[in-house]
């Protein structure tokens, strides 16, 4: 698995591509789920969340359990910090909570931050076209993941920029501020799968 570790502005982050199985598992997971009563089930995670979209469902314990996304998330996790970290290894990796995100065209996840220690993304389903901007010469942004972090200086910008692919997972530090920009001119869903979780206290608290 081609695994990548970006270091734009201090803090490192990692991307990995997601296993395809596993793809299929969570938007299976997800077809299912969106058919049914979420508030029921108390899997509508829409009111804790900061998005402004049509559709956000807490993924349950048991499937996290069963479909080996657990895993893939601890694992993915431990390499990361292992290969950032003078080779510190975490023995603790306790999730906190894990959802789906469903997107559709002119809805946005506005700058925000999660709680935690160590947050992520993937991508489960992108739209063919994300829509044209307003003015033909500027940079497309739209349906873009946007990573922030300080302020821009000298050899060190403070935006690193992502547009969303399937299967692509980005891991980071929870503090780090992101957004998602709104996109137009199609019907298609962008999805994708986040996360938080806590790993050993004094791992996370290092700065040596």
């Amino acid at each position: 698995m081609e695994k990548i570790i970006i270091k734009p502005f201090g803090p490192s982050i990692l991307k990995v591509k997601m296993p395809d199985d596993l793809i299929v598992k969570l938007n299976n997971y997800t077809e299912k789920k969106s058919s049914e009563n979420l508030d029921e089930q108390k899997l509508n995670a829409g009111d804790k969340l900061a998005g402004n979209v049509t559709q956000e469902i807490s993924i349950e314990e048991e499937f996290i359990k069963t479909s080996g996304f657990g895993n893939f998330l601890m694992e993915e996790t431990a390499n990361w910090i292992y290969s950032t970290n003078k080779k510190k290894r975490i023995r603790n990796f306790r999730l906190v909570g894990s959802w789906i995100v469903r997107q559709y065209k002119n809805e946005f996840n506005p700058l925000h931050t999660h709680t935690g220690h160590v947050s992520g993304v993937g991508y489960l389903k992108v739209p063919r076209n994300f829509g044209s901007t307003v003015q033909k010469n500027k940079p497309n942004k739209n349906g873009h993941l946007q990573l922030v972090h300080g302020s821009k200086l000298f050899l060190s910008d403070s935006i690193l920029d992502i547009k969303p692919e399937i299967g692509d997972f980005y891991f980071f530090p929870h503090y780090v501020m992101h957004t998602v920009y709104p996109f137009t001119d199609t019907l298609e869903e962008r999805r994708s799968v986040s996360f938080n979780a806590f790993i050993d206290p004094e791992i996370f608290s290092s700065v040596d």
